[in-house]
Protein backbone atom coordinates (compact mmCIF):
# COMPACT_ATOMS: atom_id res chain seq x y z
CA UNK A 1 0.00 0.00 0.00
CA UNK A 2 1.23 3.48 -0.92
CA UNK A 3 1.30 6.34 1.59
CA UNK A 4 -1.14 8.34 -0.56
CA UNK A 5 -3.60 5.41 -0.51
CA UNK A 6 -3.33 5.00 3.27
CA UNK A 7 -3.90 8.73 3.87
CA UNK A 8 -6.94 8.69 1.55
CA UNK A 9 -8.45 5.51 3.00
CA UNK A 10 -8.25 6.97 6.48
CA UNK A 11 -9.94 10.23 5.48
CA UNK A 12 -12.59 8.41 3.40
CA UNK A 13 -13.43 6.10 6.31
CA UNK A 14 -13.93 8.91 8.79
CA UNK A 15 -15.81 11.01 6.26
CA UNK A 16 -18.22 8.06 5.94
CA UNK A 17 -18.62 8.25 9.74
CA UNK A 18 -19.75 11.89 9.64
CA UNK A 19 -16.37 13.63 10.18
CA UNK A 20 -15.45 16.93 8.49
CA UNK A 21 -12.02 16.60 6.83
CA UNK A 22 -9.71 19.51 7.77
CA UNK A 23 -6.21 20.26 6.39
CA UNK A 24 -2.94 19.93 8.31
CA UNK A 25 -2.04 22.95 10.42
CA UNK A 26 1.41 24.57 10.38
CA UNK A 27 4.34 22.88 12.16
CA UNK A 28 4.81 26.15 14.07
CA UNK A 29 2.04 26.70 16.66
CA UNK A 30 0.34 30.05 16.07
CA UNK A 31 -0.81 30.91 19.55
CA UNK A 32 0.71 28.39 21.93
CA UNK A 33 4.03 29.28 23.55
CA UNK A 34 4.08 26.07 25.61
CA UNK A 35 5.97 24.31 22.83
CA UNK A 36 8.12 25.14 19.81
CA UNK A 37 6.38 22.79 17.39
CA UNK A 38 3.06 21.13 16.66
CA UNK A 39 3.73 17.82 18.39
CA UNK A 40 0.43 16.02 17.78
CA UNK A 41 -2.79 16.34 15.80
CA UNK A 42 -4.67 17.57 18.87
CA UNK A 43 -2.26 20.43 19.47
CA UNK A 44 -3.96 23.04 17.19
CA UNK A 45 -7.39 21.86 18.36
CA UNK A 46 -7.08 22.56 22.12
CA UNK A 47 -9.64 25.45 22.09
CA UNK A 48 -12.28 23.06 20.67
CA UNK A 49 -11.38 20.31 23.13
CA UNK A 50 -11.99 22.95 25.83
CA UNK A 51 -15.47 23.72 24.50
CA UNK A 52 -15.22 26.31 21.70
CA UNK A 53 -17.35 25.50 18.65
CA UNK A 54 -15.35 24.20 15.67
CA UNK A 55 -16.61 25.48 12.30
CA UNK A 56 -16.41 21.89 11.01
CA UNK A 57 -18.79 20.60 13.67
CA UNK A 58 -18.32 18.08 16.48
CA UNK A 59 -16.47 15.44 14.39
CA UNK A 60 -13.30 16.22 12.43
CA UNK A 61 -10.41 14.21 10.95
CA UNK A 62 -7.13 15.06 9.21
CA UNK A 63 -3.50 14.22 8.49
CA UNK A 64 -1.29 16.50 10.63
CA UNK A 65 2.40 17.28 10.16
CA UNK A 66 4.22 16.87 13.51
CA UNK A 67 7.69 17.46 14.98
CA UNK A 68 8.86 15.87 18.24
CA UNK A 69 12.27 16.95 19.49
CA UNK A 70 12.04 14.68 22.53
CA UNK A 71 12.71 11.71 20.24
CA UNK A 72 15.89 13.09 18.62
CA UNK A 73 18.15 10.88 20.75
CA UNK A 74 15.99 7.83 19.96
CA UNK A 75 16.36 8.31 16.19
CA UNK A 76 18.47 5.57 14.66
CA UNK A 77 16.19 2.60 15.43
CA UNK A 78 13.46 1.31 13.09
CA UNK A 79 10.51 3.36 14.42
CA UNK A 80 11.48 6.76 15.87
CA UNK A 81 11.30 9.96 13.81
CA UNK A 82 11.61 13.71 14.40
CA UNK A 83 9.11 14.57 11.64
CA UNK A 84 6.08 12.33 11.18
CA UNK A 85 2.49 12.49 9.99
CA UNK A 86 -0.35 11.77 12.37
CA UNK A 87 -3.69 10.51 11.08
CA UNK A 88 -6.26 11.74 13.59
CA UNK A 89 -9.99 11.85 14.28
CA UNK A 90 -11.70 13.89 17.00
CA UNK A 91 -14.99 14.07 18.76
CA UNK A 92 -15.70 17.37 20.50
CA UNK A 93 -18.26 16.25 23.06
CA UNK A 94 -19.99 13.90 20.59
CA UNK A 95 -19.17 10.15 20.53
CA UNK A 96 -16.98 8.60 23.23
CA UNK A 97 -15.20 5.34 24.12
CA UNK A 98 -17.52 2.73 22.59
CA UNK A 99 -17.85 4.39 19.17
CA UNK A 100 -14.17 5.42 19.04
CA UNK A 101 -12.89 1.91 19.79
CA UNK A 102 -15.40 0.26 17.45
CA UNK A 103 -14.41 2.63 14.61
CA UNK A 104 -10.72 1.92 15.22
CA UNK A 105 -11.37 -1.83 15.14
CA UNK A 106 -13.46 -1.58 11.96
CA UNK A 107 -10.89 0.50 10.10
CA UNK A 108 -8.01 -1.79 11.11
CA UNK A 109 -9.64 -5.16 10.48
CA UNK A 110 -12.44 -4.76 7.91
CA UNK A 111 -11.47 -6.12 4.44
CA UNK A 112 -13.07 -2.97 2.98
CA UNK A 113 -10.47 -0.81 4.77
CA UNK A 114 -7.09 -2.07 6.03
CA UNK A 115 -7.96 -5.74 6.58
CA UNK A 116 -5.22 -6.40 9.17
CA UNK A 117 -4.99 -9.88 10.68
CA UNK A 118 -7.00 -9.79 13.95
CA UNK A 119 -4.69 -12.42 15.43
CA UNK A 120 -1.72 -10.05 15.16
CA UNK A 121 -3.38 -7.22 17.11
CA UNK A 122 -3.08 -6.44 20.83
CA UNK A 123 -4.16 -3.47 22.97
CA UNK A 124 -3.41 -1.71 26.24
CA UNK A 125 -5.64 0.26 28.63
CA UNK A 126 -5.01 2.50 31.65
CA UNK A 127 -4.60 0.40 34.83
CA UNK A 128 -5.61 3.26 37.16
CA UNK A 129 -3.77 4.97 40.02
CA UNK A 130 -6.62 6.29 42.14
CA UNK A 131 -4.78 5.48 45.38
CA UNK A 132 -3.43 8.92 46.47
CA UNK A 133 -0.31 7.31 47.92
CA UNK A 134 0.71 5.87 44.56
CA UNK A 135 0.17 9.09 42.63
CA UNK A 136 1.32 11.88 44.93
CA UNK A 137 2.75 13.84 42.01
CA UNK A 138 -0.44 13.60 40.00
CA UNK A 139 -3.10 14.80 42.38
CA UNK A 140 -5.87 12.36 43.14
CA UNK A 141 -5.10 9.96 40.29
CA UNK A 142 -7.76 8.25 38.19
CA UNK A 143 -9.46 4.82 38.21
CA UNK A 144 -8.84 1.74 36.02
CA UNK A 145 -10.43 2.20 32.58
CA UNK A 146 -12.78 -0.77 32.92
CA UNK A 147 -15.08 0.55 30.18
CA UNK A 148 -12.36 0.45 27.49
CA UNK A 149 -11.21 -2.97 28.73
CA UNK A 150 -14.73 -4.44 28.41
CA UNK A 151 -15.31 -2.92 24.94
CA UNK A 152 -12.14 -4.60 23.60
CA UNK A 153 -13.06 -7.89 25.26
CA UNK A 154 -16.52 -7.88 23.64
CA UNK A 155 -14.93 -7.17 20.24
CA UNK A 156 -13.05 -10.45 20.59
CA UNK A 157 -9.57 -9.44 21.82
CA UNK A 158 -8.37 -12.23 24.18
CA UNK A 159 -7.77 -11.09 27.76
CA UNK A 160 -4.08 -12.07 27.47
CA UNK A 161 -3.78 -9.52 24.67
CA UNK A 162 -5.27 -6.63 26.70
CA UNK A 163 -2.52 -5.14 28.88
CA UNK A 164 -3.32 -2.92 31.86
CA UNK A 165 -0.52 -0.35 31.90
CA UNK A 166 0.32 2.62 34.18
CA UNK A 167 0.02 6.38 33.61
CA UNK A 168 3.44 6.59 31.96
CA UNK A 169 2.21 4.44 29.05
CA UNK A 170 -1.55 4.93 28.95
CA UNK A 171 -2.34 8.53 29.86
CA UNK A 172 -2.24 11.52 27.52
CA UNK A 173 -2.00 15.23 28.25
CA UNK A 174 -2.42 17.90 29.15
CA UNK A 175 -0.62 19.74 26.31
CA UNK A 176 0.46 22.45 28.76
CA UNK A 177 0.70 22.50 32.55
CA UNK A 178 -3.08 22.38 32.81
CA UNK A 179 -5.91 21.44 30.47
CA UNK A 180 -7.81 18.47 29.01
CA UNK A 181 -6.33 15.01 29.49
CA UNK A 182 -7.33 11.42 30.11
CA UNK A 183 -6.63 7.71 29.79
CA UNK A 184 -5.89 6.17 26.42
CA UNK A 185 -6.05 2.79 24.76
CA UNK A 186 -3.24 1.85 22.39
CA UNK A 187 -3.28 -0.66 19.54
CA UNK A 188 -0.24 -2.80 18.66
CA UNK A 189 0.55 -4.93 15.61
CA UNK A 190 2.90 -7.92 15.56
CA UNK A 191 5.56 -7.25 12.88
CA UNK A 192 7.53 -10.43 13.58
CA UNK A 193 7.03 -13.89 12.08
CA UNK A 194 3.23 -14.24 11.50
CA UNK A 195 3.50 -17.92 12.45
CA UNK A 196 5.03 -17.07 15.83
CA UNK A 197 2.62 -14.49 17.27
CA UNK A 198 2.80 -14.76 21.09
CA UNK A 199 -0.38 -15.72 22.94
CA UNK A 200 -0.05 -12.77 25.28
CA UNK A 201 0.97 -9.16 24.73
CA UNK A 202 4.18 -7.79 26.24
CA UNK A 203 4.92 -4.13 25.51
CA UNK A 204 8.65 -4.72 26.12
CA UNK A 205 8.83 -6.86 22.96
CA UNK A 206 9.71 -4.44 20.14
CA UNK A 207 8.05 -6.70 17.56
CA UNK A 208 4.76 -5.45 18.98
CA UNK A 209 4.66 -2.01 17.33
CA UNK A 210 2.21 0.67 18.50
CA UNK A 211 0.14 1.80 15.52
CA UNK A 212 -2.80 3.75 16.96
CA UNK A 213 -3.76 5.57 20.13
CA UNK A 214 -7.30 6.53 21.19
CA UNK A 215 -7.24 9.20 23.91
CA UNK A 216 -10.35 9.72 26.02
CA UNK A 217 -10.26 13.28 27.31
CA UNK A 218 -12.57 13.00 30.28
CA UNK A 219 -10.57 15.02 32.83
CA UNK A 220 -9.12 18.50 33.23
CA UNK A 221 -5.87 18.87 35.16
CA UNK A 222 -6.13 21.93 37.42
CA UNK A 223 -3.33 24.23 38.61
CA UNK A 224 -3.18 22.38 41.92
CA UNK A 225 -2.60 19.05 40.13
CA UNK A 226 -6.09 17.59 40.60
CA UNK A 227 -8.02 15.74 37.89
CA UNK A 228 -11.64 16.89 37.64
CA UNK A 229 -14.22 15.48 35.18
CA UNK A 230 -14.60 17.55 32.01
CA UNK A 231 -18.07 18.87 31.19
CA UNK A 232 -17.38 18.04 27.55
CA UNK A 233 -15.87 14.58 27.02
CA UNK A 234 -13.70 14.35 23.90
CA UNK A 235 -11.99 11.72 21.79
CA UNK A 236 -8.56 12.42 20.29
CA UNK A 237 -7.02 9.61 18.25
CA UNK A 238 -3.68 9.39 16.49
CA UNK A 239 -2.26 6.84 14.07
CA UNK A 240 1.35 7.20 12.95
CA UNK A 241 1.42 7.08 9.15
CA UNK A 242 4.99 5.78 8.96
CA UNK A 243 4.44 2.90 11.40
CA UNK A 244 1.13 1.89 9.84
CA UNK A 245 2.61 1.96 6.33
CA UNK A 246 5.39 -0.32 7.56
CA UNK A 247 2.87 -2.77 9.03
CA UNK A 248 0.65 -2.69 5.91
CA UNK A 249 3.59 -3.62 3.69
CA UNK A 250 4.88 -6.43 5.89
CA UNK A 251 8.12 -4.57 6.67
CA UNK A 252 10.05 -4.49 9.95
CA UNK A 253 11.72 -1.10 9.36
CA UNK A 254 10.01 2.28 8.73
CA UNK A 255 13.04 3.42 6.70
CA UNK A 256 12.26 0.81 4.04
CA UNK A 257 8.96 2.51 3.18
CA UNK A 258 8.58 4.96 0.28
CA UNK A 259 8.60 7.82 2.81
CA UNK A 260 12.32 7.21 3.51
CA UNK A 261 13.76 4.78 0.98
CA UNK A 262 14.51 7.34 -1.82
CA UNK A 263 16.50 9.38 0.74
CA UNK A 264 18.36 6.25 1.94
CA UNK A 265 19.20 5.28 -1.67
CA UNK A 266 20.58 8.77 -2.30
CA UNK A 267 22.75 8.47 0.86
CA UNK A 268 23.98 5.07 -0.37
CA UNK A 269 24.97 6.62 -3.70
CA UNK A 270 26.74 9.56 -2.08
CA UNK A 271 28.59 7.46 0.51
CA UNK A 272 29.33 4.29 -1.45
CA UNK A 273 28.03 2.29 1.53
CA UNK A 274 25.03 -0.06 1.77
CA UNK A 275 22.11 0.31 4.16
CA UNK A 276 22.16 -2.75 6.40
CA UNK A 277 25.91 -3.20 5.80
CA UNK A 278 26.55 -2.81 9.52
CA UNK A 279 24.65 -1.59 12.58
CA UNK A 280 26.77 1.58 12.67
CA UNK A 281 26.22 2.41 8.97
CA UNK A 282 22.47 1.71 9.19
CA UNK A 283 22.04 3.91 12.27
CA UNK A 284 24.02 6.77 10.68
CA UNK A 285 21.93 6.61 7.47
CA UNK A 286 18.68 6.66 9.45
CA UNK A 287 19.82 9.71 11.44
CA UNK A 288 20.88 11.60 8.30
CA UNK A 289 17.61 10.77 6.50
CA UNK A 290 15.42 11.63 9.50
CA UNK A 291 17.19 14.86 10.45
CA UNK A 292 17.40 16.36 6.98
CA UNK A 293 13.74 15.48 6.38
CA UNK A 294 12.71 17.20 9.65
CA UNK A 295 14.87 20.26 8.90
CA UNK A 296 13.39 20.54 5.38
CA UNK A 297 9.81 20.23 6.63
CA UNK A 298 10.34 22.92 9.31
CA UNK A 299 12.12 25.30 6.92
CA UNK A 300 9.56 24.58 4.18
CA UNK A 301 6.72 25.71 6.43
CA UNK A 302 5.13 29.03 5.47
CA UNK A 303 6.31 30.56 8.77
CA UNK A 304 9.79 31.05 7.24
CA UNK A 305 12.00 29.34 9.86
CA UNK A 306 15.75 29.38 9.12
CA UNK A 307 18.74 27.98 11.08
CA UNK A 308 19.60 30.22 14.04
CA UNK A 309 20.68 30.13 17.68
CA UNK A 310 17.20 30.53 19.17
CA UNK A 311 13.82 28.83 19.27
CA UNK A 312 12.72 26.75 16.25
CA UNK A 313 15.77 27.93 14.28
CA UNK A 314 18.04 26.36 16.89
CA UNK A 315 16.36 22.98 16.41
CA UNK A 316 16.81 23.29 12.62
CA UNK A 317 20.50 24.06 13.14
CA UNK A 318 20.91 21.18 15.57
CA UNK A 319 19.23 18.72 13.16
CA UNK A 320 21.17 19.89 10.10
CA UNK A 321 24.54 19.86 11.87
CA UNK A 322 23.98 16.45 13.43
CA UNK A 323 23.06 15.09 9.97
CA UNK A 324 26.17 16.67 8.43
CA UNK A 325 28.38 15.08 11.10
CA UNK A 326 26.88 11.63 10.50
CA UNK A 327 27.20 12.18 6.74
CA UNK A 328 30.90 12.81 7.29
CA UNK A 329 31.12 9.58 9.33
CA UNK A 330 29.65 7.77 6.31
CA UNK A 331 32.40 9.22 4.13
CA UNK A 332 30.36 11.87 2.26
CA UNK A 333 32.88 14.61 1.49
CA UNK A 334 30.94 17.08 -0.69
CA UNK A 335 27.91 19.13 0.35
CA UNK A 336 24.94 16.77 0.24
CA UNK A 337 21.99 18.26 2.14
CA UNK A 338 20.54 19.91 -0.98
CA UNK A 339 20.57 16.56 -2.82
CA UNK A 340 18.62 14.94 0.01
CA UNK A 341 16.20 17.88 0.15
CA UNK A 342 15.32 17.30 -3.53
CA UNK A 343 14.37 13.70 -2.69
CA UNK A 344 12.18 14.96 0.17
CA UNK A 345 10.44 17.41 -2.18
CA UNK A 346 9.73 14.43 -4.45
CA UNK A 347 8.19 12.41 -1.60
CA UNK A 348 6.00 15.16 -0.12
CA UNK A 349 5.58 17.82 -2.83
CA UNK A 350 2.16 16.54 -3.95
CA UNK A 351 0.88 16.44 -0.36
CA UNK A 352 2.23 19.70 1.08
CA UNK A 353 2.16 22.55 -1.45
CA UNK A 354 4.18 24.82 0.87
CA UNK A 355 7.31 22.84 -0.07
CA UNK A 356 6.88 23.96 -3.66
CA UNK A 357 6.34 27.58 -2.59
CA UNK A 358 9.32 27.65 -0.24
CA UNK A 359 11.66 25.10 -1.84
CA UNK A 360 14.11 27.66 -3.24
CA UNK A 361 14.61 29.26 0.18
CA UNK A 362 15.05 25.83 1.82
CA UNK A 363 17.82 24.81 -0.62
CA UNK A 364 19.58 28.15 -0.26
CA UNK A 365 19.54 28.05 3.57
CA UNK A 366 20.66 24.40 3.70
CA UNK A 367 23.62 25.08 1.41
CA UNK A 368 24.58 28.11 3.49
CA UNK A 369 24.33 26.21 6.78
CA UNK A 370 26.26 23.20 5.47
CA UNK A 371 29.10 25.27 4.02
CA UNK A 372 29.31 27.35 7.19
CA UNK A 373 29.42 24.29 9.45
CA UNK A 374 31.79 22.22 7.31
CA UNK A 375 34.31 25.05 7.33
CA UNK A 376 34.67 24.72 11.09
CA UNK A 377 33.75 21.05 11.67
CA UNK A 378 37.25 19.68 10.96
CA UNK A 379 38.88 22.25 13.24
CA UNK A 380 36.28 21.64 15.91
CA UNK A 381 36.77 17.87 15.82
CA UNK A 382 40.55 18.34 16.12
CA UNK A 383 39.96 20.67 19.08
CA UNK A 384 37.60 18.10 20.63
CA UNK A 385 40.28 15.38 20.31
CA UNK A 386 42.67 17.63 22.25
CA UNK A 387 40.09 18.01 25.03
CA UNK A 388 39.56 14.26 25.48
CA UNK A 389 40.05 13.42 29.13
CA UNK A 390 37.79 12.28 31.97
CA UNK A 391 35.78 15.51 31.92
CA UNK A 392 35.18 18.45 29.55
CA UNK A 393 34.34 21.54 31.56
CA UNK A 394 31.59 23.99 30.64
CA UNK A 395 33.95 26.68 29.34
CA UNK A 396 35.58 24.20 26.94
CA UNK A 397 32.16 22.99 25.75
CA UNK A 398 31.05 26.60 25.29
CA UNK A 399 34.17 27.36 23.26
CA UNK A 400 33.28 24.44 20.94
CA UNK A 401 29.83 26.00 20.55
CA UNK A 402 30.93 29.62 20.11
CA UNK A 403 34.02 29.04 17.95
CA UNK A 404 33.12 25.88 16.03
CA UNK A 405 29.32 25.92 16.04
CA UNK A 406 28.96 22.67 17.97
CA UNK A 407 25.53 22.55 19.66
CA UNK A 408 25.87 21.31 23.25
CA UNK A 409 24.05 18.10 22.27
CA UNK A 410 26.73 17.31 19.70
CA UNK A 411 29.56 17.81 22.21
CA UNK A 412 27.72 15.58 24.71
CA UNK A 413 27.16 12.95 22.03
CA UNK A 414 30.82 12.97 20.91
CA UNK A 415 31.92 12.81 24.53
CA UNK A 416 29.62 9.86 25.24
CA UNK A 417 31.05 7.97 22.26
CA UNK A 418 34.52 8.47 23.82
CA UNK A 419 33.47 7.70 27.40
CA UNK A 420 33.97 11.33 28.48
CA UNK A 421 31.61 13.51 30.57
CA UNK A 422 30.63 17.13 29.89
CA UNK A 423 29.82 19.68 32.62
CA UNK A 424 26.47 20.74 31.14
CA UNK A 425 25.50 22.99 34.07
CA UNK A 426 28.62 25.12 33.69
CA UNK A 427 28.02 25.25 29.93
CA UNK A 428 24.53 26.68 30.56
CA UNK A 429 25.94 29.31 32.90
CA UNK A 430 28.36 30.37 30.15
CA UNK A 431 25.43 30.66 27.76
CA UNK A 432 23.53 32.85 30.19
CA UNK A 433 26.55 35.09 30.51
CA UNK A 434 26.86 35.54 26.77
CA UNK A 435 23.09 35.59 26.14
CA UNK A 436 23.64 33.71 22.90
CA UNK A 437 21.23 30.87 23.20
CA UNK A 438 17.75 30.47 24.55
CA UNK A 439 17.85 27.58 26.99
CA UNK A 440 14.11 27.24 26.68
CA UNK A 441 14.56 26.56 22.95
CA UNK A 442 16.88 23.64 23.54
CA UNK A 443 14.52 22.28 26.18
CA UNK A 444 11.76 22.64 23.59
CA UNK A 445 9.15 24.45 25.63
CA UNK A 446 8.09 27.65 27.37
CA UNK A 447 6.07 28.13 30.52
CA UNK A 448 2.47 29.31 30.44
CA UNK A 449 0.59 29.86 27.20
CA UNK A 450 -2.80 29.55 25.61
CA UNK A 451 -3.19 25.91 26.62
CA UNK A 452 -3.73 27.26 30.13
CA UNK A 453 -4.64 30.79 29.14
CA UNK A 454 -6.04 33.44 31.43
CA UNK A 455 -7.43 36.91 30.86
CA UNK A 456 -4.01 38.56 30.30
CA UNK A 457 -3.15 36.12 27.51
CA UNK A 458 -6.52 36.75 25.84
CA UNK A 459 -5.86 40.50 25.94
CA UNK A 460 -2.40 40.16 24.37
CA UNK A 461 -3.75 37.77 21.74
CA UNK A 462 -6.42 40.32 20.79
CA UNK A 463 -3.80 43.09 20.78
CA UNK A 464 -1.71 41.04 18.33
CA UNK A 465 -4.60 41.29 15.82
CA UNK A 466 -4.64 45.07 16.19
CA UNK A 467 -0.86 45.27 15.87
CA UNK A 468 -0.84 43.24 12.64
CA UNK A 469 -3.51 45.51 11.13
CA UNK A 470 -1.50 48.58 12.19
CA UNK A 471 1.75 47.17 10.76
CA UNK A 472 0.04 46.55 7.42
CA UNK A 473 -1.28 50.13 7.37
CA UNK A 474 2.07 51.70 8.31
CA UNK A 475 4.53 49.39 6.49
CA UNK A 476 2.43 48.01 3.63
CA UNK A 477 0.41 44.99 2.47
CA UNK A 478 3.53 42.80 2.19
CA UNK A 479 3.34 42.36 5.99
CA UNK A 480 1.93 39.00 7.10
CA UNK A 481 2.15 37.11 10.38
CA UNK A 482 5.01 34.59 10.46
CA UNK A 483 4.54 33.30 13.99
CA UNK A 484 3.63 34.37 17.50
CA UNK A 485 4.48 33.48 21.07
CA UNK A 486 2.12 34.85 23.68
CA UNK A 487 2.37 34.51 27.46
CA UNK A 488 0.43 36.27 30.23
CA UNK A 489 3.24 38.88 30.45
CA UNK A 490 3.98 39.83 26.84
CA UNK A 491 3.42 39.10 23.18
CA UNK A 492 6.13 38.21 20.69
CA UNK A 493 5.16 38.52 17.05
CA UNK A 494 7.08 37.66 13.85
CA UNK A 495 6.11 39.30 10.56
CA UNK A 496 7.39 39.60 7.00
CA UNK A 497 9.31 42.84 6.42
CA UNK A 498 12.72 43.30 4.75
CA UNK A 499 14.27 45.96 7.00
CA UNK A 500 14.49 47.35 10.51
CA UNK A 501 11.57 49.57 11.54
CA UNK A 502 12.36 53.21 12.24
CA UNK A 503 11.48 54.80 15.58
CA UNK A 504 8.87 56.87 13.78
CA UNK A 505 7.22 53.75 12.32
CA UNK A 506 7.11 52.09 15.75
CA UNK A 507 5.53 55.19 17.28
CA UNK A 508 2.90 55.30 14.52
CA UNK A 509 2.00 51.62 15.08
CA UNK A 510 1.71 52.16 18.84
CA UNK A 511 -0.43 55.28 18.36
CA UNK A 512 -2.76 53.54 15.88
CA UNK A 513 -3.27 50.48 18.12
CA UNK A 514 -3.98 52.67 21.17
CA UNK A 515 -6.49 54.74 19.19
CA UNK A 516 -8.45 51.57 18.35
CA UNK A 517 -8.24 50.40 21.97
CA UNK A 518 -9.60 53.76 23.15
CA UNK A 519 -12.41 53.55 20.56
CA UNK A 520 -13.80 50.61 22.59
CA UNK A 521 -14.79 48.59 19.55
CA UNK A 522 -16.71 45.33 20.09
CA UNK A 523 -14.80 42.17 19.07
CA UNK A 524 -17.21 40.28 16.82
CA UNK A 525 -16.78 36.67 15.64
CA UNK A 526 -18.45 35.58 12.40
CA UNK A 527 -18.37 32.13 10.81
CA UNK A 528 -18.14 32.00 7.02
CA UNK A 529 -16.60 29.95 4.25
CA UNK A 530 -13.04 30.58 3.06
CA UNK A 531 -14.07 32.42 -0.11
CA UNK A 532 -16.25 34.85 1.86
CA UNK A 533 -13.37 35.52 4.26
CA UNK A 534 -11.01 36.16 1.37
CA UNK A 535 -13.50 38.49 -0.36
CA UNK A 536 -13.98 40.59 2.77
CA UNK A 537 -10.18 41.07 2.99
CA UNK A 538 -9.60 38.99 6.12
CA UNK A 539 -5.95 38.39 7.01
CA UNK A 540 -4.92 34.80 7.73
CA UNK A 541 -3.84 31.48 6.27
CA UNK A 542 -6.58 30.36 3.91
CA UNK A 543 -5.56 26.68 3.82
CA UNK A 544 -5.63 26.58 7.61
CA UNK A 545 -6.81 24.00 10.11
CA UNK A 546 -10.42 25.14 10.09
CA UNK A 547 -11.55 23.37 6.90
CA UNK A 548 -14.36 24.77 4.71
CA UNK A 549 -15.65 27.16 7.38
CA UNK A 550 -13.52 29.66 9.28
CA UNK A 551 -13.96 32.02 12.22
CA UNK A 552 -13.24 35.65 11.36
CA UNK A 553 -12.73 38.12 14.22
CA UNK A 554 -13.73 41.69 13.39
CA UNK A 555 -12.81 44.90 15.20
CA UNK A 556 -14.68 47.50 13.24
CA UNK A 557 -13.22 47.95 9.76
CA UNK A 558 -9.73 48.10 11.27
CA UNK A 559 -8.96 44.42 11.84
CA UNK A 560 -10.45 41.36 10.09
CA UNK A 561 -8.57 38.15 10.77
CA UNK A 562 -9.12 34.40 10.57
CA UNK A 563 -8.34 32.89 13.98
CA UNK A 564 -9.30 30.13 16.39
CA UNK A 565 -7.85 31.52 19.61
CA UNK A 566 -9.42 33.28 22.62
CA UNK A 567 -10.30 37.01 22.47
CA UNK A 568 -11.69 39.72 24.73
CA UNK A 569 -15.18 41.09 24.02
CA UNK A 570 -14.22 44.76 23.56
CA UNK A 571 -10.95 46.54 22.66
CA UNK A 572 -11.52 48.87 25.61
CA UNK A 573 -10.50 46.00 27.93
CA UNK A 574 -6.92 45.96 26.64
CA UNK A 575 -5.14 48.82 28.43
CA UNK A 576 -2.21 50.72 26.87
CA UNK A 577 -0.21 49.00 24.10
CA UNK A 578 3.57 49.47 24.07
CA UNK A 579 6.33 48.05 21.81
CA UNK A 580 9.34 46.97 23.92
CA UNK A 581 11.66 45.76 21.17
CA UNK A 582 11.88 45.28 17.39
CA UNK A 583 14.59 43.03 15.93
CA UNK A 584 15.48 40.56 13.17
CA UNK A 585 14.11 37.02 13.43
CA UNK A 586 15.55 35.62 10.18
CA UNK A 587 15.88 36.48 6.51
CA UNK A 588 13.07 38.92 5.63
CA UNK A 589 11.35 38.38 9.00
CA UNK A 590 11.18 40.93 11.86
CA UNK A 591 10.14 40.34 15.47
CA UNK A 592 8.28 42.65 17.85
CA UNK A 593 7.95 42.21 21.60
CA UNK A 594 5.13 44.21 23.15
CA UNK A 595 3.17 44.56 26.39
CA UNK A 596 -0.12 45.96 27.67
CA UNK A 597 -0.05 48.32 30.65
CA UNK A 598 -3.26 48.29 32.66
Amino acid sequence: MKASELRQKYLDFFKSKGHTIIPSDSLIPQNDPTTLFTTAGMHPLVPYLMGEDHPGGKRVANVQKCIRTTDIDEVGDTTHHTFFEMLGNWSFGDYFKKEAIEMSWEFLTSPEWLGLDKDRLAVSVFEGDADPESSADDGAGAPFDEEAYEIWRKLGIPEKRIAKLPRKQNWWGPAGETGPCGPDTEMFYWVGDPDKVPESFNDDNDQWVEIWNDVFMEYEKTKDGKFIPLKQKNVDTGMGLERMLTAMNGLDDNYKTELFWPIIEKIEGLSGKKYGGSEEITKAMRIVADHIKAAVMIMGDDKGITPSNTDQGYIVRRLARRAIRYGKQLGVENNFTKDLAQEIFGIYGDVYSELDRNGGRVLEELEKEESKFKDTLEKGLRQFEKLKKDNIDGKEAFNLYQTYGFPLEMTVELAKESGVKVDEEEFKKELEKHQELSRTASAGKFKGGLADSGEETKKLHTAAHLMLAALRKILGDHVHQKGSNITAERLRFDFSHPEKMTDEQKEKVEKLVNEIINSKLPVICEEMNVDEAREMGAEGVFDSKYGDKVKVYLMGEFSKEICGGPHVKNTGELGRFKIIKEESSGAGVRRIKAVLDN
